[in-house]
C-alpha cells in the first residue's frame, strides 16, 4: 500500500489552517504549544493519531477521511486485479 507516499498530513493541516484564515500563532495557542513546533509538524508527512485528532477538533475538519478515502481506493484497485 502506498498511503505514506500519497498523503502529506503536515501540508494538509497547513492548507486547512490557511483556508480557515487562521494564523499559526492562533493554532499554537489552541494546541498549547509554540509556533516552532507547528512548523516542524507542517514538514512531517506523518504524525501521531492523537495529535491528528486534536488538529481535527480544533480546525473542525476530518483529516482521517483522507486516509479512509485512500484505503477505499486501494481496496477497489486490489479487488479489480
Amino acid at each position: 500500500m502506498q498511503m505514506e507516499e500519497e498523503i502529506h498530513i503536515g501540508k494538509l493541516i497547513r492548507r486547512k489552517l490557511k483556508e480557515e484564515e487562521r494564523t499559526v500563532a492562533w493554532l499554537a495557542r489552541q494546541m498549547g504549544c509554540d509556533r516552532s513546533r507547528l512548523y516542524l509538524i507542517f514538514k512531517n508527512q506523518h504524525i501521531d493519531t492523537e495529535l491528528l485528532l486534536k488538529f481535527a477538533e480544533i480546525l473542525h475538519y476530518d483529516f482521517f477521511a483522507h486516509y479512509s478515502s485512500l484505503l477505499a481506493e486501494n481496496q477497489s484497485v486490489t479487488e479489480n486485479v
